[in-house]
């Protein structure tokens, strides 16, 4: 039997700059205006991580996560490659020597039709201090890898919320407990 949400044709109901609320049948969900992407980057050297600290207006705290940014949002067409590279170094002061392409993913499919490309940075030079674009206040954190766990759970003692992509970081320590 088909679910005849999956034919219906999408509804944009409400769309700003960046997002729109659109309709699906019965479904209700977010997306991204003007085709625009995000990548994610994992950026770790030498044993150890690079995170990032930033208040998120829609959960009214500051939030833990790995270095991510729009792609083709400046510039249509932008290589997930070049925009990857482009906010890591906004965001942390890194340069990454190459980036690579791990795969797709969708971090929460119910809700956002949003997917992002994530990619791994590899060979980090330190270029500045970082902290983003004017208004980001975006805090850098070079965590130990044998150590996010304790400094994850310190975070969220302070009050920081944590993205879910912070998982691909535990995810051994997660199962090992089980």
């Amino acid at each position: 039997m088909t679910d005849p949400d999956f034919t219906a044709p999408e509804e944009i109901r409400w769309a700003g700059r960046f997002i729109a609320a659109k309709t699906r049948g019965k479904w209700e969900y977010v997306g991204r205006t003007r085709n625009v992407r995000a990548a994610v980057i994992v950026a770790v050297d030498d044993g150890h991580v690079l995170l990032v600290e930033q208040y998120r207006v829609p959960l009214g705290r500051r939030c833990l996560e790995v270095p991510a940014g729009l792609v083709g949002d400046e510039t249509e067409g932008e290589p997930v490659e070049a925009a990857a590279a482009r906010e890591l170094e906004e965001e942390t002061g890194y340069r990454a020597d190459r980036i690579e392409t791990i795969g797709e993913f969708a971090s929460s499919p119910g809700m956002v039709s949003e997917t992002f490309t994530l990619v791994r940075a590899v060979g980090l030079t330190k270029v500045h201090e970082g902290g983003g674009v004017e208004g980001e206040n975006i805090t850098v954190h070079r965590v130990p890898l044998a150590h996010v766990a304790q400094f994850l759970a310190e975070r969220r003692a302070a009050g920081v919320m944590a993205d879910v992509k912070l998982l691909l970081l535990l995810g051994a320590g997660i199962l090992a407990s089980a």
